[in-house]
């Protein structure tokens, strides 16, 4: 038996990698991609993100003091910092809970007492638009915040005021992002 020719297997080889190629270049081109917070405009022919529709947005709203900071923060991400809109084409409800769970306990002399706790604040939302009063999206996230439980009581409760606010601020960062896909689609 004899090896086979070099000059036979090489062109195949060739034909065989230019049909890949072309191929790999054809399915790719029919990939698109865009992002998700484009300020794109429609006279350049590209298709608006989901930018203009979180600008769109105006939040009702809440009762408890992680709730309006959770609020402040998500128009503060939805506007760029501009406030709510004057004349809004959506309309969010947000209601904000807080589960603390008391996560070590240590014990001193007869009592045990929690040391460190871990704070879970919920955000949900719905999405209305207003010129149709109908759903659009609603959505729920939740985003979890350790801090220690020291043994003064006002250094207690301010470890689990900044928890709070660093949830609120994460979650709003999470909501942002989750309504912003939503919109996107539509």
């Amino acid at each position: 038996m004899s090896l086979p020719d070099r000059r036979t297997a090489r062109p195949s080889f060739r034909r065989t990698g230019t049909v890949a190629l072309f191929a790999a270049l054809a399915l790719a081109s029919a990939c698109t991609v865009r992002p998700l917070y484009s300020d794109a405009s429609l006279e350049t022919g590209a298709v608006p993100g989901a930018q203009e529709g979180l600008r769109q947005i105006a939040i009702d709203p809440v009762n408890t003091r992680y709730g309006q900071r959770l609020r402040n923060d998500l128009i503060f991400l939805l506007n760029g910092g501009a406030g709510q809109p004057e004349q809004p084409k959506y309309k969010m409800t947000l209601n904000a809970t807080v589960l603390v769970l008391n996560e070590a306990v240590i014990s001193v002399g007869d009592e045990n007492r929690p040391s460190a706790a871990s704070l879970h604040m919920t955000g949900s939302y719905v999405l209305t638009d207003l010129t149709t009063g109908k759903p659009v999206a609603n959505g729920s996230r939740t985003i979890p915040a350790s801090y220690d439980q020291p043994t003064q009581e006002f250094a207690n409760l301010r470890a689990r005021r900044d928890a709070e606010d660093r949830a609120a601020r994460e979650l709003a960062e999470l909501l942002r992002l989750d309504i912003a896909q939503k919109l996107a689609k539509l």
